[in-house]
């Protein structure tokens, strides 16, 4: 069986789906890795790391695609390379199959086996596999030390013979991995940390990182059977609006984290909210691709509003791409592991493993 990569678009995607010490793993299965010239050269990874452990460099990136039977990315190809691909290959990524219907679709049609990650079932078997809670721990992690390096205070509280410098206060909104990193990176940083989320099992998990979780009263019946936050209810939007109304008046540093799969991110942090910081405070918002969590986020910009400042990024990955593209490549070579059939040396996507069946687009 071969397995290949091709390089992503390094504009948008800097992570990569196989790294050296992966292909060696994939090797020892009696798998052939084939990847392009300088696949991972902007990551530090030589074309003799990969070749050095048995894998094949190529300079056709079209090759490698017509002659896989499983092709890696981290997300969708684009049309001109979709269109070499056929009939009963496998194609593996992170795919956002709620915003690429059509082209996924199409791949579909094609008879292409397609299985996006994110889809993934949130049972114990698929912790090794879990390509959200790899990225979104590293992504929480980031993104405080990215409002940091933004706020113009220090964080920890410092005692002088000048004075005393208070300790940054930092309210994290939505305690799923991501706020949970971002609870406990802060808090080693020296900042007063508080949360909000609408699942109550989340409470514990808070408190145990040294953060003090702000409970909005009906909290307990926000989540869905798979451990995710599900919509509000506009009755318990509104409790929640008053709370973060007063909390945010004394709050530093915010970070969003708050996502609904498969739709568009709510909107937690109002304009009347905004108008109520203090100048100087730093917001950072991870939903920033799905549409924010503030009025007022942009992608990739840096937006002003009466000195507190709103930021977010398309992929805050692309900041940490070595470490989220060891990860991800582990998560990956776990899912094809339990794909694989090693006697007969090929795919097997057996649709009674609940991972498989949940993770194929068909």
């Amino acid at each position: 069986m071969k397995i290949a990569s091709i390089s992503e678009n390094q504009k948008i995607e800097k992570r990569i789906a196989i790294t050296p010490e992966i292909a060696k793993k994939y090797i020892s299965l009696g798998i052939e890795v084939s990847l392009p010239e300088n696949y991972a050269s902007h990551l530090g990874f030589k074309n003799e790391e990969y070749i050095e452990f048995g894998a094949t460099i190529l300079k056709d990136e079209n090759e490698i695609i017509k002659n896989a039977d499983v092709l890696v990315q981290l997300g969708l190809l684009d049309d001109n390379k979709i269109s070499l691909l056929k009939e009963n290959q496998t194609f593996i990524g992170v795919l956002n199959p709620y915003d690429n219907k059509d082209k996924i679709n199409n791949l579909v049609k094609k008879k292409i086996n397609t299985f996006s990650l994110e889809l993934l079932p949130r049972i114990t078997r698929a912790q090794s596999m879990d390509i959200l809670s790899s990225q979104a721990n590293l992504a929480g992690y980031k993104a405080v030390l990215e409002s940091f390096a933004k706020f113009e205070k220090a964080i920890p509280m410092m005692m002088t013979a000048a004075g005393t410098i208070p300790a940054a206060k930092v309210l994290v909104v939505g305690a799923g991995v991501a706020g949970l990193q971002a609870i406990a990176t802060a808090k080693r940083m020296g900042a007063i940390v508080f949360a909000t989320d609408v699942r109550m099992a989340s409470k514990e998990q808070v408190e145990s990182l040294g953060g003090k979780f702000l409970t909005v009263e009906g909290a307990e019946n926000l989540e869905t059977e798979g451990g995710y936050a599900k919509e509000a209810s506009d009755d318990f939007k509104k409790k929640q609006e008053e709370l973060l109304s007063e909390t945010l008046k004394k709050i530093d540093i915010v970070i969003c984290t708050a996502l609904i799969p498969g739709k568009k991110a709510p909107i937690i942090i109002k304009e009347n909210m905004i108008n109520n910081m203090n100048s100087g405070s730093i917001i950072y918002d991870l939903a920033a691709i799905q549409g924010g969590n503030t009025a007022y986020t942009e992608v990739n910009e840096i937006v002003d509003k009466n000195g507190v400042k709103i930021m977010g990024e398309s992929n805050i990955l692309n900041q940490l791409p070595t470490s989220a593209s060891n990860l991800y490549a582990k998560n990956v070579f776990n899912f094809i592991s339990n794909l694989y059939d090693k006697e007969n040396k090929k795919i097997n996507i057996n649709l009674e493993d609940e991972i498989i069946e949940k993770t194929l687009i068909k």
